[in-house]
């Protein structure tokens, strides 16, 4: 029940559909979301990670790419002093979501749990959506495409790319096996095999014909 500003309520209001994308940067999340919002009935807000980061976030409190809890400056350029708030950073995120949620709006995000350092920042955050209806999906694609688009993007674009006497430098290789941790998916995508088209026309399926997301009930009882 939604509460207005003059003590009335609106009455009952069904808590709008959450989808959580998670995956390596560059490994095409944007882009799906991009799809959902201009292509799925409803009103969809992104609340994902370059928004919440990038354009909410003070630039000097930015820790490294996104919201990522990486390990210091030798894996991907985070400042160590920041690493103490990067929980805060997630639980303001996610609890975001759940406003929205709880409001009837329907939220896409797109986001890295990248928990080498913070390895319980999954769990809290799907604590924080229990009750709300969530399909966590993986945005799954091989490093030799990561690699090909980190290249292509350059450091220009603010991503770690490739050298010949180091193909996959290490920062990328640690998204790359850090990110999909624990594994447990409501859906997953590949982006090498689909276009941001197909990967969304797939999440539709699965929202339009069921069963319910799970995974993020799964990942709040975890340890």
């Amino acid at each position: 029940m939604v509460k207005k500003r003059d003590g009335s309520f609106l009455g009952n209001v069904s808590p709008g559909q959450i989808v959580i994308l998670n995956g390596a940067p560059l490994a095409g999340k944007s882009s799906i979301v991009k799809v959902i919002q201009e292509t799925f009935d409803g009103v969809w807000m992104n609340l994902g990670v370059d928004v919440f980061a990038r354009g909410v976030t003070p630039k000097r409190y930015q820790p490294g790419i996104g919201l990522r809890p990486g390990p210091g400056p030798g894996f991907g350029g985070d400042a160590p002093e920041l690493e103490p708030l990067v929980p805060t950073f997630y639980a303001a995120l996610y609890e975001s979501i759940a406003v929205h949620s709880r409001l009837g709006l329907k939220v896409v995000t797109d986001i890295g749990h990248h928990g080498a350092i913070h390895q319980d920042i999954l769990s809290d955050c799907a604590q924080r959506l229990a009750g709300l209806p969530v399909l966590f999906v993986g945005v799954r694609c091989p490093i030799e495409e990561i690699m090909k688009r980190r290249n292509q993007a350059g450091r220009e674009g603010g991503y770690v790319a490739g050298t010949d006497d180091d193909p996959v430098p290490p920062p990328v290789a640690l998204w790359q096996e850090e990110v999909h941790k624990p594994g447990i998916y409501d859906l997953e995508v590949d982006t090498s095999l689909l276009s941001p088209q197909g990967c969304a026309e797939v999440i539709r399926q699965r929202l339009a014909e069921g069963p319910p997301g799970t995974a993020f009930q799964q990942l709040a009882e975890r340890e």
